[in-house]
């Protein structure tokens, strides 16, 4: 044993030390008994919350777990539930939660927490300021109504075990009662003056209509078949067995219960006015404001939304300008279309994720499938989209691809650009991995998730210049990110033209025409798309200039500093949030930088 070279320490020094020693163990037990325990308290509110809302749905239980007896979460009854404007008891509980979630003070959490706690206070103050307009609310419409949705969100219902099939198949025998619901509510808006014109319930009954023609032959029989014979657990015999039962059920509950709902609202023909606007109605443009906050997750006045719109606008079209006085040929390139050569789905996103990563920070070995859309759902689906995978499994991965209609390469690339990476497939899987809260994959924003998609798409067009064949393919591609953005802002300032200012058909063709569009009846399609979706472009747009101005802001903020990948990487580390939220949060790293 070799002898110690160390010199003995001093009593001062070891009093010194069991001093700090002291001072460190009260300073532990003051942090696990007070900001250790405030989270864990914290977090056992959003789970209680998480739980709530997440088992008041079989549908919304289903698409957000696999498995929700895991998380001892208990299924509830397997059905639609229904539709009624009376949700006091759903605004009381929402104010609960405020009260509760208030009862925090965020320097007591995590930023985390801290991050967690501002979205859903915003969120639930968001949802109560549309208490006195739930008339207002309409469910039905041509294209993203409860009846166009239904039938996909039933097709795409997944079977994890023997009770997913027991409960998709009660799902479809309470679809009558539930639409029986809807119809009450449309004839209590009918008295409110609130019913839909006849041009929109003409577009309802004939998508009905589409639905239910050939019931032998529904879409959904096939669909069933194939998901069953996918499951792989039930001999050919048993599979028979139940596509029977399958069969009878659709025959008689949801084909009937179409019929119903087109019957009941035939009776409402004539009740409601012509096309128009929210702000023709009572409460119009209050529950307008309300949309937009609560799709877009920006809270700027409608006035303010309008300058920015405007001012891109104006600065994309001098763009365009500028690219065609430099180069005219480039209009004749974009005319006849630029493609990409040899092209498939599955080698466009490898590629998409390889190039991706000199502007985004890279992932883990991903998991992810292309699946295409079944032939007897083509017509029912978009372009491509990515399905949102369990919270409890992370997995499937999906990206489905619809083979209907002509789409250039060079379009179905920048789709998946948006769908896949570094769209939406790459944002969920990213914010996956920083082990959120439950409550933070049920309660989102639409204007971060399908803004940070339509942003990202930009960058796919860039990514797609180096498979050109084309000396000013650069340009070409950029012209058309131009074009494309500066169509969902057109589209845009209509929808806030229409709904917030009262523009009928006529100033709306007034406005279209300024920018060329001059066909009568695409004008008419516009105008009808955007009366029955109010918001629904701003949320793809104002939720892209917002994470535009986010870059510029945190650009000036860091000069030189600045680097792009870390701003995406905060972002996506935050998560969808509403864009106050997401300021609020970027503002530290950014101070801390500068």
């Amino acid at each position: 044993m070799k002898p110690s070279l160390r010199r003995p320490r001093s009593p001062i020094v070891i009093a010194l030390l069991l001093s700090l020693t002291l001072v460190i163990g009260l300073f532990m037990g003051w942090l696990s008994g007070s900001v250790i325990s405030k989270d864990k308290a914290f977090r056992s509110l959003t789970r209680k919350i998480f739980q709530e809302e997440v088992s008041g749905s079989m549908l919304t239980l289903h698409y957000s777990l696999a498995y929700p007896e895991k998380k001892h979460i208990s299924r509830p009854s397997p059905t639609l539930g229904t539709i009624s404007d009376d949700t006091s008891a759903t605004y009381q509980k929402y104010e609960q939660y405020l009260r509760k979630l208030k009862d925090f003070t965020p320097s007591g959490l995590t930023r985390q927490n801290q991050i967690t706690r501002d979205m859903l206070l915003l969120y639930y103050q968001t949802q109560l300021s549309a208490r006195d307009y739930t008339l207002l609310d309409e469910p039905l419409s041509p294209s993203l109504g409860i009846q166009a949705q239904l039938p996909v969100l039933l097709a795409e219902y997944a079977f994890y075990d023997d009770q997913d099939i027991a409960d998709y198949l009660n799902l479809l025998t309470s679809v009558k009662p539930y639409f029986q619901s809807i119809l009450a509510y449309e004839r209590r808006r009918s008295d409110a003056g609130y019913f839909m014109s006849n041009a929109t319930l003409n577009r309802i009954l004939e998508q009905c209509s589409t639905f239910i023609k050939d019931p032998q032959n529904n879409y959904m029989l096939d669909v069933f078949a194939r998901k069953l014979k996918d499951y792989g657990r039930f001999s050919e015999k048993e599979q028979a067995k139940l596509n029977e039962r399958h069969k009878e059920i659709l025959l008689t509950s949801v084909i009937p219960a179409y019929q119903e709902l087109m019957t009941g609202l035939n009776e409402l023909k004539n009740t409601g006015t012509s096309s128009r606007g929210l702000s023709h109605f009572k409460g119009g443009k209050e529950y307008y404001r309300y949309l937009l906050q609560s799709q877009t997750g920006s809270y700027l006045s409608v006035e303010k939304i309008q300058q920015r719109l405007t001012s891109q606008l104006a600065e994309d079209m001098h763009t365009v300008q500028q690219m065609l006085k430099e180069q005219p040929s480039l209009l004749r390139k974009l005319t006849n279309g630029a493609e990409i050569k040899d092209f498939e789905p599955a080698s466009a996103l490898q590629y998409l994720n390889q190039h991706m990563q000199k502007d985004f920070p890279a992932l883990d070995t991903t998991d992810y499938e292309i699946r295409y859309v079944h032939k007897s759902m083509e017509d029912f689906l978009s372009p491509a989209f990515y399905l949102t995978p369990p919270l409890d499994t992370g997995r499937p991965n999906v990206i489905y691809i619809n083979r209907a209609g002509s789409r250039s390469n060079l379009e179905l690339f920048t789709t998946l650009s948006h769908e896949g990476f570094p769209g939406h497939l790459y944002q969920t899987v990213f914010f996956g991995k920083t082990q959120p809260d439950d409550i933070r994959y049920l309660i989102t924003s639409g204007g971060y998730v399908e803004g940070w998609a339509t942003y990202v798409e930009s960058y796919g067009y860039q990514y797609a210049a180096s498979l050109l064949s084309d000396k000013a393919a650069a340009d070409i591609t950029t012209l058309m990110w131009k074009n494309r953005s500066i169509n969902l802002c057109i589209y845009s300032l209509l929808d806030t033209g229409i709904h917030y200012q009262g523009w009928n058909q006529a100033a709306a063709a007034k406005f279209l025409n300024a920018f060329g569009i001059q066909d009568e009846k695409v004008i008419a399609e516009i105008y009808q798309y955007i009366v029955e979706t109010p918001g629904n472009y701003l949320k793809y747009y104002l939720g892209y200039l917002n994470f535009l101005d986010l870059k510029t802001s945190q650009q000036k903020k860091l000069g030189d500093s600045f680097d792009l990948r870390e701003f995406h990487r905060q972002v996506l580390e935050i998560g969808p949030v509403q864009f106050p939220v997401l300021a609020k949060y970027m503002q530290p790293a950014a101070d801390s930088s500068s």
